[in-house]
């Protein structure tokens, strides 16, 4: 479908459920051409490729709402999915923080954000497998040490979303990815993988297959002759892939549901210094080809850059509608929803703002500590910010790498962690909604044996 057909049945679903006797209410409607592959020692083991096309409904009779969702796009079937939708409006509780949004903030940005390009779209299947085979054989090639691979895979999607209310909001806009990446296997005495890909919106915009097995070979390799080390407080340097989860944690501190519920460290924070002045933290949705831009919100709310902590002080949290009143404060356009369930908080573009330290003068800085490169398992606390967390990396003997390093505990508090942070890197790359450069955090314990 066009987008203006997009629009158009989401409208049209709008006006069925108002006419059925929804007081409000509001639709997504969101189209897709999803394509993937695996491959593992040149060999296809899965090839996948799927158009779709999934509605959903929002009803609300007064202060009470659900939701529904349906593939078939019949009149018959959308009339029987307002009749249901509204049935079980009628039978939910009251919910006064529900609704839409006041009619005076909905809007749309105009400009360009570079969500879409024709390239993805044109890529052939055969060159799309041909990525992954190509970053898989660049990755076997690098070093008679690489001796097999967990697989390369290749993916693409091109999709159009449309959301429309009843408040009159009628938007919709294209998006598009593509993704390669391989994992391959290191043989020495032991043996080790790890990783490496590109993610963009533009076909032409991704790394080289060759880069990237490159990259991925060379993170196996260093890895080889890994060993335990001591208990011990250290400074840390996460990189930047490391470092994401981190910011990763600070949103989920900083969500509105969290805040309302009492359920993060940062309740009751806002316009408090909560870290270290060298932390800004920007949540993005005007970032042109960002992982998280759009022009408008998951309820129609424009496009916007929301400044979440600036320079150690905590100056917003994220917001959607329902939060934004539960809390009494204004949303942030930060709704984001599928098509089943009412719209949650989600990131926009959420980083780090870079700092004026190079990875490599981070790490010369460091007489004695841990460079991660891995976090393994889920040991985070939000609402007391306890952090524990198995990892893997280097350590670093007078500013170098002397040795990698495996079965460790990175173990603190974010609070404490936010507040000792003592260098931020040039090098940030968006390679998701969440992004952050190399950091360094003082004071850390890394338990090992």
């Amino acid at each position: 479908m066009a987008e203006r057909q997009l629009e158009q049945v989401a409208a049209e679903l709008v006006d069925r459920a108002v006419r059925g006797g929804a007081s409000t209410a509001d639709a997504t409607v969101l189209e897709a051409d999803d394509f993937s592959t695996a491959l593992r020692l040149g060999k296809i083991e899965s090839l996948k490729e799927a158009a779709s096309k999934v509605l959903g409904l929002r009803a609300f009779l007064g202060v009470r709402s659900a939701t529904s969702f349906s593939s078939d796009f019949s009149p018959p079937s959308l009339e029987r999915l307002v009749g249901r939708t509204i049935a079980m409006a009628r039978v939910t509780s009251e919910d006064p923080a529900s609704g839409l949004p006041e009619a005076e903030l909905l809007g749309c940005y105009e400009g360009d954000l570079a969500l879409f390009s024709r390239d993805v779209g044109e890529l052939s299947p055969e060159s799309r497998i041909d990525y992954a085979r190509r970053a898989e054989a660049a990755a076997l090639s690098a070093d008679p040490r690489i001796k097999n691979s967990e697989g390369a895979w290749f993916e693409a999607s091109v999709g159009r979303k449309a959301y429309a209310n009843s408040l009159g909001f009628v938007g919709s806009y294209r998006s598009s990815y593509c993704a390669v990446s391989v994992a391959p296997v290191a043989e020495d005495g032991g043996m080790q993988r790890d990783y490496w890909y590109s993610v963009a919106r533009r076909a032409a915009a991704l790394e080289s297959p060759e880069a990237v097995g490159r990259k991925a070979a060379e993170r196996t390799l260093r890895k080889l002759g890994a060993r335990k080390m001591a208990t011990c407080q250290v400074p840390v340097i996460f990189d930047p892939e490391t470092a994401r989860s981190l910011v990763g944690h600070i949103f989920e501190a900083v969500r509105g549901d969290a805040i309302y519920r009492s359920a993060s460290f940062l309740t009751g924070k806002l316009n408090q210094k909560i870290a270290s002045e060298r932390l800004t933290i920007l949540d993005d949705g005007l970032r042109p080809a960002g992982f998280g831009t759009r022009p408008f919100d998951d309820e129609g709310i424009p496009a916007s850059v929301t400044p979440v902590i600036e320079n150690g002080v905590l100056t917003n949290y994220l917001l959607n509608c329902y939060t934004a009143r539960k809390l009494n404060l204004r949303t942030t356009g930060n709704a984001a929803r599928g098509v089943s369930g009412p719209p949650h908080v989600g990131p926009k573009n959420f980083y780090m703002v870079p700092g004026t330290h190079s990875p490599e003068e981070i790490r010369r800085s460091v007489k004695a500590g841990f460079y991660v490169t891995e976090l393994i398992g889920f040991g985070v606390n939000v609402v007391t910010g306890d952090y524990s967390r198995g990892a893997g990396g280097m350590w670093i003997e007078n500013g170098e790498f002397a040795y990698p390093v495996e079965e460790v505990t990175i173990a603190g508090n974010l609070a404490e962690m936010l507040n000792h942070l003592e260098m931020v890197g040039t090098d940030l790359e968006f390679r998701s909604a969440l992004a952050a450069p190399t950091l360094l955090v003082s004071g850390l314990t890394v338990a090992g044996t």
